[in-house]
């Protein structure tokens, strides 16, 4: 017999674990400053690692926890801190205004768009500190197209703003690996 969390009584648990559970796992642990990974997250609640990952990603997507991957097949995550810098400003407030005084094509709607795929690259680089050209446009361009008709014609308008963000070191020949060196 099946013995652990994927046992069938963990297994018929999975539907009926609520987020708030999850995220509460989060707040009870001794240092607030330590990321989690699913297994801790698995024991604490009693379910599946799909669960876990499933309701992880769900609190992500809601904007209650950030993640990043730390090896091949590896990934914690933590509660995002908000820092005010001298101004008083949220980082994130900054880096929207960084996005805002990028250079790209189009008005309204449109520079919107852009802006956001300039964000979603930015970020993906941030979560992906070693990334090549057709990463960007295998793992952010299909879901922000930003009216570009083609992956090249978005490359050709969001490359050039990413290599002037901060932190982010463009390869200097064609081809190579873009990095993301903090900031």
């Amino acid at each position: 017999m099946k013995s652990g969390p994927e046992s069938n009584g963990e297994v018929q648990r999975e539907g009926r674990v609520p987020l708030r559970e999850v995220h509460e796992v989060f707040e009870q642990r001794e240092d607030c400053a330590r990321p989690l990974t699913a297994s801790d997250v698995m024991e604490a609640v009693g379910c599946s690692r799909r669960t876990a990952h499933n309701k992880l990603n769900e609190l992500v997507d809601r904007g209650v926890l950030r993640t990043r991957k730390v090896g091949s097949r590896s990934r914690v995550w933590w509660v995002p801190m908000e820092t005010d810098d001298a101004d008083g400003e949220t980082a994130d407030t900054e880096r929207r205004r960084l996005i805002e005084d990028v250079d790209l094509p189009g008005t309204g709607k449109t520079l919107e768009a852009r802006r956001d795929a300039l964000q979603a690259a930015y970020d993906y680089l941030q979560e992906y500190p070693e990334a090549k050209k057709s990463d960007f446009l295998q793992d952010v361009y299909p879901d922000h197209p930003a009216e570009f008709e083609t992956a090249e014609g978005w490359w050709n308008a969001i490359q050039p703003a990413l290599a002037d963000l901060p932190g982010v070191d463009p390869p200097e020949e064609r081809g190579h690996i873009w990095h993301f060196l903090g900031g």
